[in-house]
């Protein structure tokens, strides 16, 4: 089975090629800082090939939601240091994803900060979880050309400190519309200076971000998520293929760890301009590693392998419910059904209270 098959990624040896997806899990205090269970929830799941981390809020403006960890104070990286200390002991291997999730927020939860994003255009027709409840997404101040630049070198001190923290690399999430999607997509960005208009112009942020962290933290240890068909938090390409496979003939000119292609569905008949299938359209493209992600199974992610083009494929809920997801597909045990009550906040259960195989 090519899912059981260790793969080179980077600097590792990986001893399958099964990823643990990124998934927010909302554990960490109000200070943004991870504590045991969140270490014994990382290291129940080290037989994933690769663990990507839930996503990490580079600095206090990019919090979003409630409960999210960060890793832009010295407390917060210390933290860290406690989950991968005890991955790498146990044989595994982690990836921080880095996350700002510009308009995708909301007052109540950034102590009455107005979220930012690339234009003053809120989200429409969903709804955002704070502590009182669902809210209606507010507009967001449009962030000045000076303020992008200074997220730039957030994201790039962000990598640095996951390097400290004891991280094997970096994933930048520029999907599902969060703020580096919010500049990808026109649906968001409708700015007039060198960070909006053209593709070449909306792809920038992502490239210097990009460029920032390879050259902080150095090759083969930072790679991107890209959501080419999401339509999530309001986020519409006009031309997706044209665009992206720009930015990834810009992103095969750096010494990237991989890509993450998620293969969002979507509504083909409001969308005739998305590709039917994002992994085949832009994993050819790219001369990295590519991680195929969305709704995977078993029988297609080992199918999705044997095409040639995804070499890793990455499970989020099923890793959350199933620990021991590797040994489970080798079996072909049953497998534990998440909880989807208690994927967001809550304490202990349905987080590190999942049943592995009995031995």
């Amino acid at each position: 089975m090519k899912l059981l098959e260790p793969i080179k990624l980077g600097n590792n040896i990986l001893k399958n090629s099964m990823v643990m997806a990124p998934m927010t899990r909302s554990r960490a205090n109000f200070d943004g800082i991870v504590g045991d269970s969140t270490v014994l929830y990382y290291c129940q799941r080290v037989s994933a090939g690769l663990i990507i981390s839930e996503a990490i809020n580079i600095s206090k403006q990019a919090i979003g939601s409630p409960l999210t960890p960060g890793i832009y104070t010295q407390e917060q990286i210390t933290a860290w240091k406690k989950v991968t200390q005890d991955v790498h002991e146990k044989g595994g291997v982690i990836y921080a994803q880095l996350w700002h999730t510009g308009r995708v927020g909301h007052s109540l939860v950034k102590n009455g900060e107005q979220p930012v994003s690339a234009s003053a255009l809120a989200i429409e027709g969903q709804q955002h979880f704070t502590m009182e409840g669902m809210k209606d997404y507010e507009t967001p101040r449009a962030l000045s050309t000076e303020e992008v630049i200074n997220i730039v070198q957030e994201y790039k001190q962000a990598a640095i400190n996951a390097m400290d923290a004891g991280f094997d690399g970096v994933e930048l999430h520029s999907a599902f519309g969060y703020l580096p999607n919010q500049f990808l997509a026109e649906s968001a960005n409708q700015r007039t200076d060198e960070y909006g208009g053209s593709n070449e112009n909306r792809n920038r942020f992502v490239l210097e971000i990009m460029q920032e962290m390879v050259t902080a933290i150095g090759s083969d240890k930072v790679a991107v998520r890209i959501s080419p068909t999401s339509t999530y938090n309001t986020i519409i390409h006009q031309n997706p293929v044209e665009q992206f496979t720009l930015l990834i003939n810009e992103l095969n000119k750096m010494p990237l760890a991989y890509i993450h292609i998620m293969n969002v569905p979507f509504p083909a008949e409001k969308f005739p301009q998305y590709p039917t299938n994002s992994v085949e359209t832009f994993g050819k493209l790219t001369q990295h590693t590519v991680i195929a992600n969305c709704g995977y199974t078993k029988e297609t992610g080992e199918a999705e392998l044997e095409k040639g083009i995804a070499n890793l494929i990455s499970y989020g809920a099923l890793f959350l419910a199933n620990p021991d997801l590797p040994k489970r597909f080798e079996l072909n045990a049953e497998l534990n059904q998440p909880d989807r009550a208690t994927m967001y906040g809550g304490q202990d259960q349905g987080y590190i209270d999942y049943p592995f195989l009995k031995q």
